[in-house]
């Protein structure tokens, strides 16, 4: 049987998705070898095109949104664009990170084809909130127990990798993150919690409906793995569950 993702919410217009981690949302430069794209199983899935008007990176699961013609898709894409879309998401960090912080640090672009100097910081701002934490009576490097904590994260802006940065960049890297994170935690998680992935899920969007008078709030489950991994640090008060809710404004 061809593998079929989740639907969260689907109408005329639209239908969103649950993208599992390690799933390319399209064809890229990235895919080297790939032959299965989240678009092209949606696609099939609802046997009409489909258009995607956000993305997620390929370590990240979550919500994933896609058109179900041009227009609506132009539509969506310029709301995200115009900073018009609600995002929250869930990430497991290394430490106690703070109760309630914007993050603003302006971002360089990460293209992958110019040299990081030519490209130019641009704004780039993150709302985060400490939601729980968890000590483990274990030693990961020089300290004698583990410190982890449960972050929501609210990016206003679509950087490539900003919230993942962003949290770098405060001290409070995201377990699985190679690229930005700390490899000794990241293993501990492999080796010691059955969790090789980037600990980073997108729960919550929220946008004016672009065929309706009213806003549409979706949130989403998590993967299995990091549903276990809530469960085992006590913070199963915290799962999202798949489900929709309309209302007049964006809050």
């Amino acid at each position: 049987m061809s593998q079929v993702l989740p639907i969260v919410y689907q109408d005329e217009s639209l239908v969103a998705v649950r993208k599992p981690s390690g799933l390319l949302v399209h064809r890229t430069a990235l895919a080297r070898g790939e032959s299965r794209f989240a678009l092209q199983i949606v696609r099939d899935q609802l046997d009409r095109h489909v258009y995607p008007v956000h993305r997620l990176d390929r370590p990240t699961s979550g919500l994933l949104l896609f058109a179900l013609s041009p227009s609506i898709a132009n539509a969506i894409s310029e709301a995200f664009t115009a900073q018009q879309v609600r995002k929250r998401y869930l990430a497991v960090v290394r430490g106690v990170g703070p109760e309630h912080e914007w993050l603003d640090n302006p971002l360089r672009e990460e293209d992958g084809t110019r040299p990081k100097a030519e490209m130019p910081a641009q704004p780039a701002c993150t709302q985060i909130r400490r939601l729980d934490s968890v000590e483990l009576p274990v030693q990961v490097d020089r300290y004698p127990q583990a410190r982890y904590s449960l972050m929501e994260a609210r990016p206003t802006t679509g950087r490539r990798h900003q919230i993942r940065r962003h949290l770098s960049l405060r001290g409070y890297p995201i377990i699985g993150d190679a690229k930005h994170g700390k490899g000794r935690h990241n293993r501990f998680f492999r080796d010691q919690l059955g969790c090789s992935r980037l600990l980073l899920a997108a729960v919550g969007l929220g946008f004016r409906h672009p065929a309706r008078d009213a806003v549409l709030h979706l949130s989403a489950a998590l993967d299995g793995d990091m549903q276990r991994l809530f469960e085992s640090f006590g913070w199963a008060g915290h799962l999202p569950h798949d489900g929709i809710h309309w209302d007049e404004a964006l809050t």
